[in-house]
Order: C-alpha cells, then structure tokens, then sequence
C-alpha cells in the first residue's frame, strides 16, 4: 500500500461488521498501530492478517508519535481501536492533525460506531445530534456538564460505564426534565439490549443497577417552547434595558426567551429610541 495513515474502523462487538475494505486494509499495511494489542489481535485473526501491531494510546510517550510519524513516510500504518471508528471518545486525533501537518497522507477505511449505531435504532431525532463522549465521574462536574448543554437543540449522545449509569440517569432526570432518553447497551452483542423511554422512568429503572457492558445514553432534544408575545418580549427588553446596555439587555432577553438574539438586539434598538 502507499504510505500513509490508514484510519480503520473495526467491528463494536459483532466480528461480521468488520468491513472488506478493513480487512484488506488490515492484511496490507506494513504496521498497525492499536490501544491494546492483545484485543488487536482478535481483528487481525478475524481479517486473516498477520502484519506487526504495535501499542499506541492516550499514554503513548511523544516520541512514540515521531516514530510513527517516520514510519508513515516511508510505510503504511493502520490505526485501529478497541471497538467501533478510531478517534471517537479517543485521543487519536492528535496522530492524525500532526500527519496532516507533516504532509503524511490519511484515509478512512470507515465503518461502526456505537454512537451512530444507537442513534439508528434509539427513536430519537437523528437530524441533529451532538455528541459529548464521556460526562464528568464527579457530580458537582457532571451536573455542570449537563447544564451546559441543556438548550442545544439536538439529540445528546453520550457514553457511559455501568457502575455510573444510575447516578448519570438521576442527575438527568432532574436537570433535564420531561425529556425522552435512550439507554442502548451491548450494542450489535448477543446481550443486546435499548430501552427508549422519559428519562425520569430510566432513572428509576436503573437505579441501584450496575449493567455490564458498553453502553451508550441518548437524551432528546429540548421540547420546543411556545413563541412569547411580542408584548412580553418587550416588556422584559425594558426591564433589562434599565440596567444593561443594549447589547447585554438583548443578550440576556434572548438566553431567556429563546429568540435569536439579532432580533432581540433590533428590538432592544427600537424600544431604546423611542424612549
């Protein structure tokens, strides 16, 4: 193969999704770079290739990236993952802006992700989603974590562990209320098993619960608010409007009211002027 960075998706649980391209890929290149090589080794058995492995992950020292880096000028190296598409909830990211950087060229050899995966068969909007990997193990984060993302308008796509699911699910269920939530676990597995319902009932339901297995949690999008009356919008502009600038008093009015804020400032504008 050309030298290069070759991106290799690989199967989340079911070997049958290992795709023929990353097969190929996977007996062709001259290394393959991989989290952990005793799991690697699995894929490569399945994709009938015996090229060498080499560890590289989020501890890997920097000059186990130079080395790398100098092999791809000269070679083709796959990088490959636990489970599912590298560089999601995974810091390979790195590897890959620093070829680009150096002119190393960089393919995909694409295929399963758990977050994709669960979206499909959740019954939560998949117009726009967002995904946020991981949320924080502490409660103080993690509420902060949730509360930032409370007003995106989108479907939330996180991944979880068992032993913290129903602390996750009850931090949820109070800062999110009246939403509709997705707990997929042991996705493509023997064991697998999504449950789609209001997050208030997935809290109960997991609560005390420690589930084995992989597991990704989905939560709906915000319910869209009724429209405010032009009446109210602008009384709440005058009130802001008595203690902020224009800009601060449209900002705030729109955080509020859920209106864009250009129009929140050319209403601020026109109240403002006629006094």
């Amino acid at each position: 193969m050309s030298p290069g960075l070759y991106i290799v998706a690989g199967p989340i649980g079911n070997l049958g999704d290992l795709t023929a391209r990353a097969a190929d890929t996977l007996r062709r290149v001259d290394l393959v770079a991989c989290e952990d090589t005793r799991v690697t080794a699995k894929l490569l058995r399945a994709a009938g290739s015996r090229r060498p492995m080499q560890s590289y992950h989020q501890h890997s020292p920097a000059a186990a990236t130079e080395a790398l880096l100098d092999r791809m000028s000269r070679e083709a190296v796959a990088l490959v993952s636990d489970a599912g598409t590298p560089l999601i909830s995974d810091p390979g990211f790195e590897l890959v802006r620093a070829a680009r950087q150096r002119g190393v060229a960089v393919t995909t050899a694409p295929g399963p992700s758990a977050a994709i995966a669960a979206l499909s068969i959740s019954g939560l909007p998949s117009d726009r989603f967002l995904f946020a990997g991981f949320l924080p193990p502490k409660d103080h984060a993690r509420r902060q974590a949730i509360a930032a993302l409370a007003q995106v308008p989108a479907t939330l796509i996180f991944y979880e562990t068992g032993p913290r699911l129903a602390a996750c699910l009850a931090a949820l269920a109070e800062l999110l209320p009246g939403r509709t939530g997705c707990v997929a676990r042991e996705l493509t597995k023997l064991h697998e098993a999504v449950v789609t319902a209001p997050v208030a009932e997935l809290a109960d339901r997991f609560a005390g619960s420690e589930p084995k297995g992989e597991i990704v949690l989905l939560i709906g999008p915000p319910p869209e608010q009724a429209a405010e009356s032009d009446a109210t919008v602008d009384a709440a502009l005058l009130a802001a409007l008595a203690t902020m600038p224009v800009g601060k008093a449209a900002a705030s009015v729109a955080s509020a009211f859920g209106i864009s804020r250009g129009e929140a400032y050319s209403r601020a504008l026109a109240l403002k002027a006629a006094g």
